[in-house]
């Protein structure tokens, strides 16, 4: 994408060049063939994200469409051992809770928390993605505010999408994580963000490990998911 690309100095040839073996033949072209660049990938190489290219990518992510040409969602970048910590225990104390409200065996939660954890610790850089009503309407009945905040997180949701696409043409992996939409007060809290910052998505962002070997992606069932009238 021309809006999000990298100088020539930050580009990983590696990286491109694991994500060109991994991904099966394709016979898209154009926009399309280079979405389907976009994998979830949890593998990296341990060395840092230059912060430059983190904001690049949060750059792209600005560019979202967003009701009433509003800027309702805030980023956190989180790089640093101790923040990385921080939501990774916060998060995990409200999903042991949740977990143990459900009826979940001790032994099954911790295992789950643990893994959690460490997903979250050991990503190069995490990307918590927030929303807030800054520059959205409010309205007396609940239908319409509904639909008000449904909108703002469909603008999150396209955000994501072009931070994930970002990462791509920059060679690096990403993948998206739904936790904090479960327990955003939590994640919140963990990093003494604003109050009216409500985390909703987090993205893990690093060099890939080129050990990873990306699944091969089912055919889309178009009929089974398209229309027509």
């Amino acid at each position: 994408m021309s809006e999000t690309q990298a100088e020539p100095a930050r580009q990983d040839p590696e990286s491109r060049a694991v994500s060109a073996r991994a991904e099966p033949q394709s016979t898209r072209r154009g926009v399309a063939a280079f979405i389907e660049q976009r994998r979830s990938i949890r593998a990296f190489r341990p060395e840092p994200v230059d912060r430059r290219l983190l904001d690049d990518l949060v750059e792209a992510a600005c560019l979202a469409p967003a009701p009433h040409h509003s800027r309702p969602w805030r980023f956190v970048v989180i790089d640093s051992d101790a923040g990385k910590q921080a939501l990774a225990d916060g998060m995990g104390a409200q999903w042991r809770t949740d977990l143990d409200g459900d009826g979940v065996d001790t032994a099954r939660i911790d295992e789950l928390v643990t893994a959690s954890h460490a997903k979250l610790t050991t990503a190069p850089a995490l990307v918590l993605g927030c929303l807030t009503w800054d520059g959205l309407d409010r309205y007396p009945d609940e239908t319409r505010q509904r639909a008000e905040w449904g909108m703002a997180l469909l603008s999150l949701g396209a955000a994501v999408e072009n931070l994930m696409l970002g990462a791509a043409d920059a060679g690096l992996a990403s993948c998206w994580v739904a936790a904090p939409i479960f327990c955003p007060e939590a994640a919140r809290d963990a990093l003494a963000l604003p109050a009216e910052w409500l985390p909703h998505a987090l993205v893990l962002v690093g060099h890939p490990d080129p050990a990873y070997v990306a699944r091969q992606r089912p055919p889309v069932p178009l009929d089974d998911l398209r229309a027509t009238r």
